[in-house]
């Protein structure tokens, strides 16, 4: 099969994880304990794939300064446009709506929210998806530790986004189109990150490999953590730990 075809599908496969959290968000009252939990699980799990899968590879490749720069660009690049987009009403579009004060705007509250959501949920997913089709690079095989970290991320960041969207009043068709929208957009992102990507030098593959995991770090910090930490306070540490440790094992296999 060609590897680009190969991104594509693994692409897919991913972003496919966000479907199944949206219908778990938006078709179960599923307990903000629960949800809370599972984030925190799905913080660990990348936390490690960005240890050890992308910084770790840029740093392999091309030393420490483009391995840090790329980090540090990749932080402000996703930083910018989450301030741009907070502004708009997707401060809280990783939040299941479950307190009043960090939940999302319905579009009456704030008019033209609803399509900063949408992108706000394009702006988390796209580093995430690019750095599958990278992968892909090195050898012609795919990382499963990098896949399996975003497919177990995307569910509880699917699941808890859905839920806060119904809170806000918004509707299936909306919901679904949002995350049926972004599954494809992966599924681009990842045949972009091979094709694209692949004809630059190694030291330009690892620089942009840094960025993408910078600005997911910096989406873990900002949109994952913060729900987890809200409803399981006392265990959140515990269970990252063990999302994290699970995603290590894997990469060490």
């Amino acid at each position: 099969m060609a590897e680009v075809v190969q991104a594509g599908l693994w692409g897919s496969l991913a972003g496919s994880a966000l479907l199944v959290g949206a219908a778990l968000g938006y078709g179960l009252r599923v307990p903000q304990k629960a949800i809370a939990t599972v984030m925190a699980f799905g913080a660990g799990v990348l936390l490690s794939a960005v240890s050890f899968e992308l910084v770790g590879e840029a740093y392999d490749q091309a030393g420490l300064a483009p391995a840090a720069i790329g980090t540090l660009v990749g932080a402000l690049a996703y930083t910018a446009g989450n301030v741009w987009l907070a502004g708009r009403g997707a401060r809280h579009r990783k939040r299941s709506g479950h307190q009043p004060a960090q939940s999302q705007p319905s579009e009456v509250q704030q008019g033209g929210s609803g399509m900063a959501l949408a992108l706000g949920a394009l702006l988390d997913g796209i580093p995430e998806s690019a750095v599958i089709g990278v992968s892909l690079l090195d050898g012609g095989t795919v990382s499963l530790v990098t896949v399996a970290a975003v497919f177990i991320s995307n569910v509880p960041e699917g699941l808890s986004s859905s839920a806060g969207m119904k809170r806000a009043g918004r509707g299936k068709a909306y919901v679904f189109g949002v995350w049926t929208s972004i599954a494809a957009a992966s599924t681009v992102s990842a045949v972009l990150g091979y094709t694209v990507i692949g004809a630059f030098s190694p030291a330009v593959i690892a620089a942009v490999t840094a960025v993408a995991a910078g600005a997911i770090l910096a989406m873990i910090a900002d949109t994952m953590i913060p729900e987890a930490f809200h409803d399981a306070q006392l265990t959140i540490g515990l269970i990252t730990v063990c999302g994290f440790l699970v995603s290590f094992a894997l990469s060490h296999t």
